[in-house]
């Protein structure tokens, strides 16, 4: 892998662990995980434009439906929430579909739980679920909760994803590698993947002009500055 993407910080979370970002033509949803808060910030320079604190709890995904509804998904009860977007309001829940022991907590399941999903994307009415515990990203049906299909990710703890401009494709981030991939959805084929150098972490991840936006769980927002074209 020769492409190395240059992190960029622009601002910093209001919060203390951001884990989740969603574009949105209004501002940068940020979910934190630290206080279960949800921001809405302003693109030029970070400051609050919305928040309000969400019933979640250690929340690492968030998107927003055609209805302007925020999806969140909270970590620690396995659960995902439909949120109002003006008030904070939970409208409804639903399980985790890939909730369960993440790859290197099996050894040691007495000291760890089960977690839920992280990176969440809504597009043509369904949910995009990326799941560290399953390690795929689960398309569901908002109206039934019913699992459409699902796509496994390269890696072993997928968190943050986000459109690619090409109608089939998505980006997934794999935090704990390093590493972020853009996949075919029908059968996870790689199609581009570039390294982000420690000490960054992309936590969350969302797309904004073909440009991806990270958030570090320090912190940090900012960019990912990379050519979008495979460069192998």
């Amino acid at each position: 892998m020769t492409k190395i993407a240059d992190a960029i910080q622009l601002f910093n979370c209001p919060g203390p662990k951001p884990n989740g970002l969603q574009a949105t033509e209004t501002g940068l949803w940020v979910i934190d995980q630290g206080n279960d808060f949800a921001y809405l910030l302003d693109w030029n320079d970070g400051s609050i434009i919305r928040s309000f604190e969400t019933e979640t709890d250690k929340s690492s995904g968030i998107t927003v439906d055609d209805e302007e509804n925020l999806w969140i998904a909270s970590t620690y009860d396995c659960k995902i929430y439909k949120v109002n977007s003006s008030t904070g309001e939970t409208i409804e829940r639903f399980e985790s579909p890939g909730q369960g022991m993440n790859a290197t907590r099996e050894h040691d399941s007495i000291n760890f739980q089960n977690t839920g999903d992280h990176g969440l994307e809504w597009k043509d009415g369904l949910l995009y679920v990326a799941s560290p515990p399953s390690q795929f990203i689960h398309v569901m049906d908002p109206k039934n909760w019913i699992e459409k299909s699902r796509t496994k990710v390269p890696g072993y703890r997928v968190h943050g994803i986000a459109w690619a401009k090409e109608e089939d494709k998505i980006w997934a981030a794999d935090t704990a590698m390093g590493v972020i991939s853009k996949i075919r959805l029908s059968d996870g084929r790689v199609y581009d993947s570039f390294r982000v150098s420690d000490p960054v972490q992309v936590h969350g991840m969302t797309i904004r002009n073909n440009i991806l936006w990270y958030c570090d769980d320090r912190r940090p927002i900012g960019i990912l500055d990379v050519s979008m074209e495979p460069d192998f």
